[in-house]
């Protein structure tokens, strides 16, 4: 499901809810017009995806299946880690 960032229409007053900006989980592509606390107009923001850093042993796997992780200790020069 698609999370959207929303604040509120530049020009309207708003709630403290929709001027701080909130997050909404969609269920389809729609895309709300109104604030769901005081229903005053908000607008979708544009945001960067959160591609993070992955915590499900991505490490282990790849060491498992023989590759390396390197550290690059100086221009050109890397260090073998594992």
């Amino acid at each position: 499901m698609p999370i959207y960032e929303y604040q509120v229409a530049e020009g309207a007053r708003g709630c403290e809810h929709c001027r701080a900006g909130f997050e909404h989980f969609h269920k389809s592509v729609e895309v709300l017009a109104r604030c769901p606390e005081c229903h005053a107009p908000v607008q979708k923001l544009i945001s960067a995806p959160n591609v993070g850093a992955s915590e499900s042993g991505a490490d282990d796997r790849a060491k498992a299946a023989g590759f390396h992780k390197l550290k690059k200790v100086s221009k050109g020069e890397y260090e073998k880690l594992y």
